[in-house]
């Protein structure tokens, strides 16, 4: 029987299963692009990797214009939500830098990166450029000096890391 203290605990790990679901799935973003862009065969069809990112797109507005919607609509959502300028600033800041990347991907991709090396330049990049921008939004008490040493080794690890799988990759 779950108790109030078993449930507590249960869900304080769901953030964890949540980030290595995302992890999954982008981690299969780049293959899945690429294998899609091949279907339309880009050797023939110089439109190919606009036709996968329009297939893109549509999955973006089923996953986040139409879901969402639903979910507003069912749990009787009030609409002022809008008028929070703010927020819907920031909120499309972000799908237009998420969207933009993933435009970059299919860019990279067309001038000859492989998946294996474009998605691990990507991985190990991103983390990086979060971190820095987390802190100097947030900086640590003390400034960026303050910072614990592990911190800024994590940093040089990913940026190493993305080298090492960029020029070592196999095949």
């Amino acid at each position: 029987m779950m108790t109030p203290n078993t449930l507590a605990s249960a869900t304080q790990g769901a953030w964890l299963v949540f980030a290595l679901m995302t992890v999954a799935q982008w981690g299969l973003y780049g293959i899945l692009l690429h294998a899609g862009v091949m279907g339309f065969d880009p050797k023939t069809d110089p439109t190919a990797r606009y036709k996968a990112f329009l297939f893109v797109g549509l999955a973006y507005f089923v996953t986040a214009v139409l879901a969402p919607l639903v979910v507003l609509l069912i749990k009787g959502a009030s609409w002022d939500f809008l008028s929070n300028g703010r927020a819907v600033t920031w909120s499309l800041l972000a799908g237009i830098v998420g969207a933009g990347g993933a435009f970059c991907v299919l860019l990279a991709f067309a001038a000859s990166g492989r998946p294996a090396v474009v998605m691990s330049i990507i991985f190990a990049g991103a983390p990086i450029i979060n971190a820095v921008v987390a802190m100097i939004l947030h900086p640590p008490r003390g400034g960026l000096a303050a910072a614990p040493w592990p911190f800024y080794l994590g940093i040089l690890l990913a940026a190493a890391g993305g080298c090492l799988v960029s020029l070592y990759k196999p095949g």
